[in-house]
C-alpha cells in the first residue's frame, strides 16, 4: 500500500456518502508499465480523480468514457493495450494494462464498503477481497500481513489482497528524526516517534503534535514491549549512545526489514564494537545494522541526512529478494 493509494481510499469515502465512484485497480501489466498491480484510482460522474492508472496514459480516455455512460456494472474488467480487450487502446509505452472497475452508486452498504477498507489502513492490517464480474466484492476479510499487494485471477473470480503500509518506528527526537518522519509520512509509512524525554519532547511538540504517533517510552522497552511486522523499519537518530545503543540492542531481536543508526564512519564503529564486546552481539546481528545509516549522498543537513536515511529505507524495502 503506498501513500497515493492511501489518499485514493479517503477521497472514496468522502465521495461515496453524496455521489457514484469508479473504484478502479490495476490488476496486471505486460510489457513498459510505470504503475504495478494493485494500484488505485477512484473517479467521480464529473471526471475528478485521485491516483493514477498508467501514469497519465489512459486517464483521459478513461475519464471520458466514465462521462459517456460506460462502465455501469458493479464489477468488470477492461483491458488497454494492443490487442486487448474494450476500450482497446494501444498506451503509448507499448504496454498493456488490465483494470478491475468496480461501480458504487453512494448507498449505505457501498459506504460501508470503503469505510472497511479505509479502516484497515488506519489499523495497519490487509485485507482480502473477492469478486466474480459483473457482480459486486462479495468477501472483505482480514488477512495475515502482507508488505505488497497480491493479485490473483482465475476461473472463480478475483482475489485481491490489499497490503498494510510499511512502518517506520524513529528512535528519539532530533531535527533528523522530525524531517525523517516527514518524509516517512509522506511516503504512506506508519510513523511511530519513541521519545521519553521531557526536555526534547517540549522542545520539538509543535513540529510534531497531532502529526505521527508519539509514544513516550525509551525505544527499546517499545520494541520489547510490543515487537514489529516484517514491514518495519527501525532507526535512530539521535547522537546519545544510551539511546541508540540500547535501540540497536532490541532491533536486532525484531523481524525488522532495516535497521539503522546515525553517526560518523569513526562513531559508528565505535558503536559495533560496543555492541559486540557489551552486549555480545553476534556478526550477524551486526551485520543487519545500518551505520552510518543512509545512502552516501554527501548530505549535510537535518533535511539532507534524513532524505539519505529514507532513501535507503525504501531502496531496501523495494528490493525483490526482501
Amino acid at each position: 500500500m503506498q501513500s497515493l493509494d492511501i489518499s485514493v481510499i479517503s477521497q472514496s469515502a468522502n465521495w461515496i456518502k453524496e455521489q457514484p465512484i469508479w473504484l478502479c485497480t490495476v490488476l496486471s501489466t505486460f510489457g513498459s508499465s510505470p504503475r504495478p498491480p494493485g494500484t488505485l484510482m477512484v473517479i467521480n460522474g464529473s471526471g475528478h480523480f485521485c491516483g493514477s492508472l498508467s501514469g497519465g496514459c489512459i486517464e483521459d480516455d478513461f475519464i471520458q468514457r466514465i462521462r459517456d455512460g460506460d462502465f455501469r456494472e458493479p464489477s468488470q474488467v477492461v483491458r488497454y493495450g494492443d490487442g486487448g480487450l474494450t476500450p482497446g487502446r494501444a498506451l503509448p509505452c507499448g504496454g498493456v494494462l488490465d483494470i478491475l472497475i468496480e461501480y458504487l452508486e453512494p448507498t449505505a452498504a457501498n459506504a460501508l464498503y470503503i469505510a472497511q477498507i479505509r479502516q484497515s489502513q488506519n489499523r495497519h492490517v490487509s485485507l482480502k477481497k473477492q469478486i466474480i464480474p459483473p457482480f459486486a466484492c462479495h468477501s472483505l476479510t482480514e488477512e495475515v500481513w502482507k508488505s505488497s499487494t497480491l493479485v490473483g485471477r482465475n476461473d472463480n473470480g478475483i482475489t485481491i489482497t490489499i497490503a498494510c503500509a510499511p512502518c517506520i518506528i524513529i528512535a528519539g527526537l532530533s531535527a533528523v528524526a522530525v524531517f525523517c518522519a516527514e518524509f516517512a509520512s509522506g511516503l504512506g509509512f506508519e510513523t511511530i516517534i519513541c521519545e521519553p524525554r521531557e526536555d526534547i519532547l517540549e522542545n520539538f511538540h509543535p513540529q510534531i503534535a497531532g502529526r505521527f504517533t508519539l509514544e513516550k517510552v525509551f525505544p527499546a522497552r517499545y520494541l520489547e514491549q510490543h515487537g514489529c511486522h516484517p514491514n518495519t523499519a527501525i532507526v535512530a537518530l539521535t547522537h546519545d549512545p544510551r539511546m541508540d545503543d540500547l535501540t540497536m540492542m532490541e532491533a536486532v531481536n525484531t523481524d525488522a526489514f532495516y535497521i539503522g543508526v546515525m553517526g560518523s564512519l569513526r562513531n559508528s564503529q565505535n558503536r559495533l564494537n560496543r555492541l559486540k564486546t557489551t552486549a555480545g552481539m553476534t556478526g550477524d546481528e551486526l551485520a543487519r545494522i545500518h551505520a552510518p545509516v543512509g545512502m552516501d549522498i554527501g548530505s549535510k543537513t537535518p533535511a539532507e541526512i534524513a532524505l539519505a536515511v529514507m532513501a535507503d529505507i525504501v531502496r531496501v524495502k523495494n528490493q525483490p529478494e526482501r
